[in-house]
């Protein structure tokens, strides 16, 4: 079965996008805002608190910047005016950061500008190495101006704990994750348990002060772990989240974080660039494959 979803991952680049796209149905919401706003609805009644992400990085053309940044801060307004528990993540590399600095941060501005219209929180996605230290900045200059945003952190990397010890106080908002790039053995643990014990320390160092952490991992050893300290300790629930990426299997545990009193939220992404997410999500956990060729032959059966 590894092998069958090895291969899968591995030819499905070189699929046409119309075969491909039941692969990306799975874990992409739709390619426009109105496919992905009725998932978001349909995540919020059964107790799901959400994340939006329109897909697409790197852009590198002035018109195609304005118009992500135009898309974005109408997103806020659409998910205002349906009054959905939802909120937005975005990459600085979409708003054309690596393209032209000066642009991302006018940009940036203007989406949270709009999210402090609304009372709403913008998330400020982490990318690879190169642009940590721009992110940091361009997320402390927001926070000068709105309290409700946040970052996230990389556990792989080595630098994450220090960038933690920068920013902690009451202001804190930051998700952590392990990191998905490919980073060099210089600045990035690459052994799995290392990754994982990164991640709980800096989980622990959030609520052991006063910040709010979202805890976005699906691997079930993490949330377990987590879940039994933050009981053990008595951390008060609007202190932490747990987050995970849509779509990915779970094996009923976000129902049960969610019906233990947990909040639950649900990153999820749309766009017309779902093909190159979903390219990438296959290869770096090609066990999807199977779990979504499971899923499109059990559909059909029934």
């Amino acid at each position: 079965m590894a092998l069958f979803n090895k291969t899968i991952s591995a030819i499905l680049p070189f699929v046409p996008r119309t075969l491909a796209k039941p692969f990306a149905s799975r874990y992409v919401a739709g390619e426009t805002v109105n496919e992905a706003l009725e998932i978001i609805r349909k995540l919020n009644d059964k107790g799901f608190a959400t994340t939006l992400d329109i897909l697409g990085e790197h852009t590198t053309s002035a018109e195609k910047i304005e118009s992500v940044t135009q898309a974005y801060k109408e997103l806020y307004d659409k998910i205002s005016e349906a009054k959905l528990d939802c909120n937005i993540s975005l990459k600085l590399t979409h708003l054309g950061m690596g393209f032209d600095d000066k642009i991302v941060e006018e940009n940036l501005t203007q989406v949270l500008n709009k999210a402090q219209q609304h009372d709403n929180f913008l998330r400020i996605d982490m990318e690879n190495s190169p642009y940590t230290d721009l992110t940091l900045n361009l997320y402390g200059r927001c926070l000068e101006q709105y309290d409700k945003v946040g970052f996230v952190l990389q556990s792989y990397l080595f630098r994450s704990a220090n960038d933690l010890e920068n920013y902690l106080g009451k202001k804190l908002n930051v998700r952590i994750c392990k990191g998905i790039y490919q980073e060099p053995p210089e600045i990035a643990f690459h052994d799995r348990e290392e990754i994982r014990e990164n991640f709980i320390s800096l989980v622990k160092v959030i609520l052991r002060n006063e910040g709010y952490g979202a805890i976005a991992t699906h691997d079930i050893y993490l949330i377990d772990s987590l879940e039994t300290w933050i009981r053990n300790k008595e951390i008060p629930r609007e202190r932490y989240e747990f987050q995970v990426l849509f779509g990915v299997p779970m094996k009923g545990r976000l129902e049960q974080l969610r019906d233990a009193g947990h909040k639950v939220r649900v990153y999820v992404p749309f766009g017309e660039e779902w093909y190159a997410y979903a390219v990438r999500r296959l290869k770096e956990n090609p066990n999807l494959a199977g779990y979504i060729i499971k899923n499109l032959f059990t559909k059909r059966s029934a």
